[in-house]
């Protein structure tokens, strides 16, 4: 389907598809901003869409949930050291605080996360605007490095970090490490590249280890470094730059 203002003569090459228009807004990923539209909350010039082929002109009135929305003229990368306690949904009907809030007042852009770490996890995260970098980071084929550092309550059993990097099947899924080595007794270092929901949490419960604290130190190249929990910075050229050149996948 595609969707023309009235009175617009722009050619078919300056029509995008409405999830690649929304991504550009920095409403949310092409993934989250298809799901919007087949929830219904997007419409173009005030006619509700549910197609995610839809396409529409730079002329074009698109609304999400009836607000409009319009091209971000400037990319923002934003890595945040996301403290436990934090969600990471850009509104949660539980009430819970979400990991936006501790950096939005800094940004006019409309900004969400690449990628997600639980509740109780903490560490690196990365919020942005750009939708195509969002998608390419996320993109399971990427195969970008994510290291964590778990701290446990009972020492580690002597085999686990060995099972972990040859794999291990919990509840009928196979979970495997890139990289995972004991630190100390209480301590494991693990290198994940896909990232499964609740990886290493369901790997160490089926192990009958405890997670006392569970931290993401590395994205990629880009690390921590010395934020504390709660603070925030934007990422360099170079850094995103070289986050695009690791990923080995393309997305369509």
């Amino acid at each position: 389907m595609i969707l023309r203002k009235r009175g617009s003569n722009l050619p078919a090459d300056d029509l995008i598809r409405l999830q690649v228009y929304l991504a550009r807004c920095g409403v949310a990923s092409r993934r989250a901003s298809e799901k919007l539209i087949s929830d219904g909350r997007v419409s173009v010039n005030g006619a509700v869409v549910t197609e995610t082929g839809t396409k529409v002109s730079l002329g074009d009135t698109v609304c999400v949930d009836m607000k409009k929305v319009e091209l971000e003229t400037r990319k923002v990368y934003v890595l945040l050291n996301k403290p436990a306690g934090f969600v990471c949904t850009s509104s949660d009907e539980a009430g819970r605080s979400s990991a936006l809030d501790l950096i939005k007042d800094s940004f006019p852009e409309r900004l969400y996360n690449v990628g997600r770490l639980d509740m109780f996890s903490e560490g690196a995260l990365i919020f942005t605007n750009d939708g195509d970098f969002a998608v390419r980071l996320s993109h399971p084929s990427a195969e970008i490095e994510k290291e964590y550092v778990v701290d446990s309550a009972e020492p580690l059993p002597r085999r686990l970090a060995e099972n972990f990097k040859k794999g291990v099947r919990v509840d009928g899924v196979f979970y495997r490490a890139k990289d995972a080595s004991e630190m100390n007794s209480h301590r494991m270092r693990v290198v994940l590249v896909e990232g499964k929901n609740r990886e290493i949490r369901k790997v160490f419960e089926d192990s009958g280890v405890t997670i006392r604290r569970l931290t993401r130190v590395r994205i990629g190249i880009v690390g921590l470094g010395e934020l504390k929990p709660g603070e925030f910075r934007t990422l360099s050229d170079f850094e995103v730059r070289q986050l695009l050149g690791m990923c080995k996948g393309r997305s369509e």
